[in-house]
């Protein structure tokens, strides 16, 4: 069976996966290792585990990062500090075209929902590793369509406090956790995004997402 892997390739691509599920972690070096030309050279609960080259970067060609942490945020600061010495693609549970909007604003190189097929995987990998930016059909076809949608600019619409929680919920946080980090209620944040929606005539998720993208980063 074809699995898509490049031909003439004489090294394989050396992956470093990072999740803080020892399940996880063990079933996806299993899929990375069903590849011959993809390695497994480490894995990490935690990136910061991770075994590092003298400039500080990670010994790895491609990073398989978890996108949520153990006390359930998003990682975001992890993925830019990757990013700056090597591709980061992020795996998440998550189909949320918003959660992948944020991934990417952070730096990620691609995003992979974890129930992609095995192949997916691989794909992923491969193009980051060159330089191609990876997304799932799925969510590439939700963002593109939130994206071409005419909107007015948040910046000019939103007042500052709507901006700040339409930020936090684009990437990835509950409206309960928004509300912590603003240190107002819950219910607060709910106006928030109601006001959000109606302002600018927004109304899944993927179009959220979208307005977020032409805010300043948190």
């Amino acid at each position: 069976m074809d699995d898509g892997q490049p031909v003439g390739t004489s090294q394989p691509l050396r992956v470093a996966v990072v999740d803080d599920h020892p399940v996880a972690r063990r079933g996806i070096a299993s899929i990375i290792a069903a590849f011959p030309d993809l390695e497994v050279c480490a894995t990490a609960a935690d990136a910061a585990e991770l075994p590092r080259l003298e400039h500080g970067g990670v010994d790895a060609d491609v990073v398989l990062l978890d996108l949520y942490q153990s006390d359930g945020r998003p990682g975001l600061s992890t993925i830019t500090e990757l990013s700056a010495h090597c591709p980061v693609l992020v795996l998440s549970a998550s189909r949320s075209p918003a959660v992948a909007l944020a991934a990417v604003r952070a730096g990620a190189a691609g995003f992979l929902t974890k129930a992609a097929e095995e192949s997916a995987y691989a794909t992923a990998i491969r193009s980051v590793a060159t330089g191609t930016f990876y997304l799932s059909a799925h969510l590439a076809d939700l963002l593109q369509a939130a994206t071409l949608r005419p909107a007015a600019d948040p910046q000019d619409t939103l007042s500052p406090r709507e901006q700040e929680a339409l930020g936090y919920i684009a990437c990835g946080f509950t409206h309960q956790q928004t509300a912590t980090r603003m240190g107002v209620s819950k219910g607060t944040v709910d106006t928030y995004i109601a006001r959000i929606r109606t302002k600018l005539q927004l109304g899944n998720k993927a179009e959220l997402a979208s307005a977020a993208l032409r805010l300043p980063p948190l």
